[in-house]
């Protein structure tokens, strides 16, 4: 089984938290990243896109459900969550046979 990869995110916006220390944190639509990389793993382009990037906080972060860095994203990019891994109401099953041949 391969190593599982630490995805970092980039954003289309950013705020500031006060309470924890002046942090920033990615608001606005979110993209999984390979730090390292140039691009999100849908294949965005970091520049040209114009997305922040923001090495400091990890992917699992920022679903809404974990409630981490999630407080100001609005949209987490599916293709990005489909191969980052999402866990939540609407994460896909893992795929299982229900009704195998003989």
């Amino acid at each position: 089984m391969p190593p599982r990869r630490r995805y970092a995110v980039a954003a289309s916006g950013q705020w500031t938290d006060e309470e924890d220390g002046r942090r920033r944190l990615p608001a606005g639509e979110v993209h999984a990243w390979e730090p390292g990389t140039n691009q999100t793993i849908c294949g965005l382009s970091l520049s040209r896109s114009r997305l922040g990037r923001f090495s400091h906080v990890v992917w699992q972060d920022i679903l809404p459900e974990s409630g981490g860095a999630a407080d100001r994203v609005q949209r987490v990019c599916p293709r990005c969550a489909s191969v980052a891994g999402r866990r939540g109401p609407d994460a896909r099953p893992p795929w299982q046979r229900t009704n195998p041949r003989p």
